[in-house]
């Protein structure tokens, strides 16, 4: 696609004066502006744990990611299921899913409070997917929740039930372009079989809709497949897109913004930088006028070093080998992003002994984690979901102060584990759950704002009832002062401690405060 900047930066510009511009705009919508100008708000940096609610029209399946694409794959496991349970794809395709989807016990307010009790200090919601729709009331996009579906402006209950509670509310967004390419497969047909060569229902209009339940809209405005195979996306696509991310900034004021882009929104299909950097820019001048600070984070992936000064790095199931200077996020999932009833009915998702010490080596590092727990079609989670996030929260009720607030110490940790960097995860980084067990031996560092305080968190229960910490041994260059008081989070006894040049070596109680790892408090 070819098209002026001049002309693009025109129309976003008309675009976001038509909404609710602040009096000032200090953001230009050019990488030099944000970079040079964006702080990581103090919120972002104290919250550290996160829970995100991966559910859209996808979920009513239970089938699993990427329903809304496998099941126009002939032969796919989806594919099957689609014909099984809503009809071939010539007729019924991802539209009958979203007719069927009904979200009858969804009760945000409960969810979330929930979610809180167990240490989450912010939320995000899936605000539209690659499948195009639009959990919120959109005005530029027909297909969305509230006219179809649950008949419910989902976002909108999302972020009463936030700010009711005081969590911090982000929205996810999935659809900068993927949708043009992602849903292309609806433009085939069965190569074999009674309907060989009839094609899929990703090239109906609204004329094709008469007398039928979708009668008025049009299916091109869902699957946007009116174009040939691997063009690029034209400018009425990508303005529209524009539009539509605007609204739902505007309307809704989440504190945080994910795209499921690597930099920019709309970059990876070659629509030029101008769209992307015109919404983060409108973005960070709107939260300035409504808070009188900048509050904003926008997420993306792949990130330059420059870039990440601009926007918060995030890893997609992985994490940073080391320290990062700027903050940055892991997005990782308790099994599928949407829902899959098998992996629950197999008892398959990450455990809590997974997933703590994947938070505490996440922020020893800078990092914050953003957990997706799958929430099922009727907006419920499962009794195994349940039991994670409360023995989560468990822990987190006695070890918080080693999280919560903390700031990244000189080095990150000690022990085998620090090795992990041969372990290479997706989307650039290192796997978010190590392959073999921590020990005893794997220490991760943060410390209190102020420093008065460092946390040494021991991501195994020791055999002998010892611990050593090599890296605070005497004259340690970390540490090369005096320790007055080592402490375990959970127990209110001054422990009893030694320290030479191999370490210091704590004497621990007989009993543990936690299940899954435990913090010592060391101060001077």
């Amino acid at each position: 696609m070819k098209l002026p900047v001049v002309l693009i930066l025109t129309f976003l510009s008309g675009l976001l004066l038509a909404g609710t511009p602040p009096p000032a705009q200090p953001f230009k919508p050019t990488w030099q502006s944000l970079e040079s100008q964006y702080q990581t708000p103090a919120w972002f940096r104290d919250a550290k744990f996160g829970i995100w609610a991966h559910w859209s029209a996808q979920s009513q399946p239970e089938q699993g990611d990427w329903y809304a694409r496998n099941l126009y794959l002939q032969g796919s496991h989806d594919y099957e299921y689609q014909v099984a349970h809503y009809g071939h794809p010539t007729k019924a395709g991802f539209k009958e899913v979203i007719h069927e989807w009904r979200a009858e016990h969804f009760d945000p307010e409960k969810l979330l409070a929930f979610y809180q009790a167990n240490g989450a200090k912010y939320f995000m919601a899936l605000a539209v997917h690659c499948d195009n729709f639009d959990n919120y009331n959109s005005k530029y996009q027909p297909w969305n929740s509230v006219k179809l579906g649950p008949h419910r402006d989902l976002i909108g209950a999302w972020s009463a039930a936030a700010h009711k509670l005081g969590l911090r509310f982000g929205v996810s967004v999935h659809d900068g372009g993927w949708s043009w390419r992602w849903y292309e497969v609806a433009q085939r047909a069965d190569t074999n079989g009674p309907l060989a060569g009839v094609p899929y229902d990703g090239k109906l209009t609204k004329a094709d809709g008469h007398g039928l339940w979708w009668d008025g809209l049009d299916p091109q405005d869902l699957y946007a497949q009116n174009h040939s195979p691997g063009a690029p996306p034209d400018a009425a696509y990508c303005e529209k897109f524009c539009r539509r991310t605007t609204q739902l900034w505007d309307d809704y004021r989440p504190d945080l913004i994910y795209f499921d882009e690597n930099a920019l929104p709309l970059h990876r299909l070659g629509a030029p930088d101008a769209y992307g950097l015109g919404l983060y820019a409108h973005f960070y001048n709107t939260s300035l006028a409504w808070h009188g600070t900048n509050e904003a984070v926008i997420t993306a992936k792949m990130l330059n070093p420059g870039q990440r000064q601009g926007l918060v790095y995030d890893i997609e199931r992985g994490k940073t080998a080391d320290i990062l200077p700027q903050p940055w996020q892991t997005d990782t999932c308790l099994g599928d992003w949407h829902y899959s009833r098998s992996l629950f009915e197999k008892h398959q998702y990450k455990t809590a002994a997974m997933v703590i010490p994947m938070l505490v080596d996440i922020v020893s590092k800078n990092g914050n984690l953003m957990l997706s727990v799958p929430v099922r079609a009727d907006g419920t989670i499962d009794t195994d979901e349940q039991k994670i996030i409360a023995e989560i929260g468990a822990w987190l009720k006695v070890n918080g102060p080693a999280i919560y607030g903390t700031r990244p110490w000189q080095i990150y940790g000690e022990g085998p584990a620090t090795t992990e960097t041969a372990e290479k995860g997706g989307f650039d980084g290192v796997k978010d759950v190590r392959s073999k067990p921590y020990t005893a031996q794997d220490i991760r560092f943060t410390q209190s704002k102020d420093g008065s305080a460092l946390f040494a968190v021991v991501l195994a229960f020791p055999a002998g009832g010892k611990i050593t910490i090599q890296s605070l041994a005497e004259r340690s260059p970390h540490w090369p002062g005096s320790i007055g008081r080592v402490q375990l989070l959970g127990d209110s006894s001054k422990l009893r401690f030694t320290r030479d040049q191999n370490g210091l070596h704590v004497t621990m109680p007989s009993h543990k405060p936690c299940a899954i790892a435990f913090a010592l408090k060391i101060t001077k």
